[in-house]
């Protein structure tokens, strides 16, 4: 799979959400080896790191010739963004196109420290936070 890349967040002071939609996400399905198409949505709300728009693309090119169930994408997009933002939350939504006349949309999300309900932010993030309270 294609590297994803990540910068610094600009702002670790504040919290908001980011969202990047693909309208043009392509994979194979394992059962006929038809192609599949749909638009992938993340959002997020960082901690200390963001994706590299440029490197997303490529990570999502490498599933356009790979045999894998809407579900099993849209969860492992959501499990490979964890592991490379490690972000407050965030949500993959996976909405398919039409086969067979059902259209399928598969949402799953993660939250950081979800066993307490609340989010827990980063020692970075923190300190950034306060450097930027202290000006």
């Amino acid at each position: 799979m294609a590297m994803l890349e990540v910068f610094t967040n600009p702002r670790p002071e504040r919290e908001y959400t980011i969202v990047h939609t693909n309208p043009e996400f392509t994979s194979v399905c394992p059962m006929t080896g038809l192609p599949d198409f749909g638009t992938i949505t993340v959002e997020y709300i960082p901690d200390g790191l963001c994706v590299e728009l440029k490197s997303l693309k490529y990570y999502y090119l490498e599933y356009r010739n790979r045999g894998i169930f809407y579900e099993a994408a849209t969860n492992q997009i959501l499990d490979d963004l964890v592991e490379a933002l490690k972000p407050q939350w965030i949500r993959v939504t996976g909405a398919f196109t039409t086969r067979g006349g059902l259209h399928s949309t598969v949402i799953c999300e993660h939250r950081a420290d979800a066993e307490q309900g609340k989010t827990k932010r980063s020692k970075e993030a923190k300190t950034a936070e306060k450097k930027g309270k202290k000006k």
